[in-house]
């Protein structure tokens, strides 16, 4: 606070409103001020004409909206003169402790220099070194040097990505793999509708089967070839979702009746039919590699709080945490989703660039005004840089809120979207009031409600434009907000760091998305919204008192709609016919493969090589009984 203003802690002053200007002066008042009044007979006649003709605004606007608006006005652009905010540190003496102590011991700025550099030297080995043997593993014995696999890798393709038969997927038996999982892989969810069967799964882990023995062994475990294999290994015991792990997976052909089993506090899918290829778990591969992005976190916390303790330079502090931060991220805490380690330094350093111009604009006109003059070095690294880290390990914090994108189909479907996002609507609007308010009290609200007010007309306008969806990612929504946080309080200080690191955690992860999206970009692997075949109910022959098999004939009209010239018929998930209009297949004969369990089929249009929409299963039950689908896609 400006000197000789005595006010408590992060209150504003009394507040001095330009009050005056709307009212006369009294004689005392004009003669101090070096005023006087004016006679009205030596008015010159040109201020009499212009004291006769009213201005627009008095002529047509009516004298209470005036009023109004000339308070609105006055209130909106604050107290006069405007008042900045200042912290004054809670017990000063120990948050200036470890400024006075490296004055005390390295007093002069050549010491200074040289000791920051030394200090980055020892971050960067120490974090190399541990990055080094967290990324890469010896061999597992037997078994060779294991594969990297993603969080959502599978063993068998959607729809008919497999081929005729699951030809492309194979082998389905008598083979073994060596992978290695990253950690935190338990929280991936499918994000569309996912068939398994007659069943459609979505936001949660697909894991489809489990132990089929009371004592979950791994010999009597099995899960479905399309099942996240890295879900499928915690859900087993096989590693730890902590740390990841690595080991060895076994093909073991077809096997039926998967079941949902809850372990590991996932519950996965049954599905009560066969399945061509399955997998499981070696015993006894489990190697010792693991992902140690949590002792990696101990190093760049360690680093970055000594650092937040022991510099009360913004031109030091802010790129240091920047810099430290986003190669946490990138390398360690939330990397890409590549299984090619050194594709993902590449990426990274890729990313930096770009990232670090947006946050010298972002340090020069708001960050460098929150830190500036700030020795409250407690109350930085807690809430500033505790913020920071809070919104870069938004895989871990943030990621919790059921809304996995902020898409009109997720609020929409996605379990608990709709009250969260009430809820996190509520808390950012009581947020912008109080900071709206904060920065009045500074006298520059008219300026960032002209600034805001740019971003809302942006934003319409994009909205506006035909056959793009807009998509506010993380990184936008921190580049968007951090303005707001332009000033030294404590709220400022720890919304301005959770904005940084979610800026700092979406260009890590995911790069420069643009806010503007294709309908294709959004949908992902989700319906394509085409025409759908109409199959009519099939004809079944059970061959009783034969030696035959039952079988069940579809027929469809030819030709095709406009457009495609082909069908694609999936049973159980896997495609078992293929056949064009020019060939004159109309129809598709299926014996059944195993007695005593159901069978579910599902119908697509075919445009050469590439396939439609699938309808929704339906169901040739056990008792040889049709059960038709029911509408729309799956």
């Amino acid at each position: 606070m400006p000197p000789g203003n005595e006010v408590d802690d992060e209150e504003a002053p009394p507040q001095i409103y330009r009050d005056d200007e709307y009212e006369l002066p009294s004689s005392d008042d004009s003669t101090a001020a070096g005023a006087t009044l004016v006679d009205a007979s030596e008015a010159s006649d040109d201020d009499e004409q212009f004291a006769r003709q009213p201005s627009y605004m008095s002529k047509y606007i009516p004298p209470r909206i005036q009023r109004a608006w000339k308070f609105t006005k006055s209130w909106v652009e604050g107290p006069q003169p405007p008042r900045p905010w200042s912290i004054r540190p809670l017990f000063p003496t120990v948050q200036r402790a470890p400024l006075q102590l490296l004055d005390r011991y390295f007093p002069k700025r050549k010491h200074k220099v040289t000791l920051l550099i030394v200090f980055y030297v020892a971050w960067f080995l120490s974090f190399s070194l541990v990055l080094h043997r967290s990324a890469f593993t010896a061999d597992i014995p037997g078994h060779g040097s294991p594969v990297n696999i993603r969080c959502t890798d599978r063993l068998w393709r959607d729809g008919n990505g497999c081929g005729l038969n699951g030809d492309l997927c194979r082998p389905f038996a008598n083979h073994t793999m060596a992978f290695r999982c990253p950690a935190n892989c338990k929280r991936i969810q499918v994000l569309n509708p996912h068939a398994v069967g007659k069943k459609e799964i979505n936001y949660r882990p697909l894991v489809i089967g489990g132990p089929t023995d009371e004592e979950d062994s791994l010999e009597n475990t099995y899960y479905r070839a399309d099942s996240f294999v890295c879900g499928a290994a915690i859900h087993a015991g096989f590693i730890s979702d902590k740390s990841g792990g690595c080991g060895v997976l076994s093909f073991v052909g077809e096997k039926s009746h998967y079941p949902s089993v809850n372990r590991k506090h996932m519950k996965s899918i049954s599905f009560n039919s066969y399945f061509p290829r399955s997998f499981t778990f070696l015993e006894g591969t489990q190697s010792k590699c693991r992902d140690l992005r949590w002792p990696l976190l101990g190093v760049s916390l360690t680093f970055t709080i000594l650092l937040s303790l022991f510099t009360d330079s913004p031109v030091v502090f802010f790129p240091s945490v920047f810099l430290a931060i986003f190669f946490h991220v990138a390398l360690a805490s939330d990397p890409p989703n590549l299984t090619d380690y050194y594709s993902i330094v590449s990426i990274a350093l890729g990313r930096f660039l770009p990232a670090s111009f947006c946050m010298f604009a972002v340090y020069k006109f708001f960050v460098r005004r929150t830190l500036l003059g700030l020795d409250a070095q407690i109350e930085k690294t807690i809430l500033w840089l505790g913020g920071c880290w809070v919104g870069a390990l938004n895989n871990y914090t943030f990621d919790k809120i059921p809304i996995e994108r902020l898409t009109p189909h997720d609020i929409k479907n996605q379990p608990g979207a709709v009250p969260a996002l009430i809820i996190i609507v509520l808390t950012l609007l009581c947020i912008a009031l109080g900071q709206a308010w904060a920065l009045r009290v500074e006298g520059r609200l008219p300026r960032y409600l002209a600034l805001y007010g740019i971003y809302v007309a942006v934003i319409l306008i994009l909205v506006a434009i035909p056959k793009m969806s807009v998509r506010i990612h993380h990184y936008i929504l921190g580049l968007l907000l951090v303005g707001g946080t332009s000033m030294q309080t404590r709220p400022s200080l720890l919304f301005q760091g959770i904005l940084i690191g979610l800026f700092i955690n979406g260009i890590a992860r995911w790069g420069f998305d643009s806010i503007l999206q294709t309908p294709a970009e959004l949908r992902g692997d989700g319906q394509l919204g085409t025409m759908l075949p109409i199959i009519t109910a099939p004809i079944i022959h059970s061959n009783i008192g034969t030696s035959l098999k039952p079988n069940i004939t579809f027929e469809w009209e030819l030709p095709h709609p406009k457009h495609y010239d082909g069908m694609s018929v999936l049973v159980n998930d896997v495609e078992r016919f293929r056949g064009y209009e020019d060939a004159d297949k109309a129809s598709f004969t299926w014996v059944r493969h195993m007695d005593h369990v159901p069978e579910y089929f599902r119908f697509a249009f075919m445009d050469g090589s590439a396939r439609g929409d699938y309808t929704k299963a339906g169901t040739w039950r056990s008792d040889g009984g049709w059960t038709q689908m029911k509408s729309g896609p799956s």
